[in-house]
Order: structure tokens, then sequence, then C-alpha cells
């Protein structure tokens, strides 16, 4: 597990670079649970968190999505 002291957030741009996914794909498998969900950072802004990010990477094809915090 990653330390979360370093924990940052990425933008698109980063994470379709460090994934090799198209956008088309990243927010498909957001989708689907497959992938880690975006954070809000600002009104026109989102981003991942990098633990989250590498996580997915370490094991992309049994990873599942925590499911959203009930409200």
């Amino acid at each position: 597990m990653h330390s979360n002291a370093t924990d940052r957030i990425l933008r698109l741009k980063a994470v379709l670079a460090l994934t090799g996914l198209t956008r088309s794909t990243l927010y498909r498998k957001m989708e689907a649970g497959t992938f880690p969900a975006s954070t809000q950072i600002s009104t026109r802004c989102i981003g991942w968190r990098e633990s989250a990010v590498t996580c997915w990477i370490d094991n992309p094809m049994t990873y599942e999505a925590a499911p959203p915090p009930e409200r």
C-alpha cells in the first residue's frame, strides 16, 4: 500500500499518460466501476488520487472501485 502522506491529485492528462488509456476508455471504466472515481477539485476541475491510480496500475484486471458513500 502507498503512503497517503505523499498522495497527490492528478489531472486528466497525467492519468492518461500514466495508464495509457484513452479519455473515452477511462470514463467507460469509471462508469463500470473498474477504475477509480474522480474527485471534484473545483467547479470545472476534477482529478484522481495518485494512490488510487497506482493501485489500479498495479492490478488493472481485478480492480473494483469502492462504492460511493451514501448521503
